[in-house]
């Protein structure tokens, strides 16, 4: 291995950190799901049913909004798990 491939195999592992470290103000589904190891899809739909706080955003992709959760959230999920169903959450489990 040459010293440029192994200053740029470094560089990489820098990048990967500096990422991992990196605090954020809000997150997208995927950021989110990405960082407390689950599925977009599970982010999104706990967003829906409430189990996470967390706001819709226009995107710039039309008419469609997307879930953003802020930081203090991805906190709170880490250390206490999601958030209580709510009663409309139950009716909906209930129906299926």
């Amino acid at each position: 291995m040459t010293l440029e491939e192994r200053l740029e195999r470094m560089e990489a592992m820098l990048l990967v950190l500096v990422e991992r470290q990196t605090m954020r103000e809000w997150y997208t589904t995927h950021e989110f799901a990405r960082a407390v190891g689950k599925a977009e899809f599970t982010i999104r739909e706990y967003c829906r049913l409430g189990r996470l706080r967390a706001e819709k955003r226009q995107n710039g992709r039309g008419a469609y909004s997307q879930w953003v959760l802020c930081h203090s959230e991805l906190e709170r999920y880490q250390r206490n798990g999601l958030l209580p169903c709510r009663k409309t959450c139950l009716i909906a489990t209930a129906t299926v």
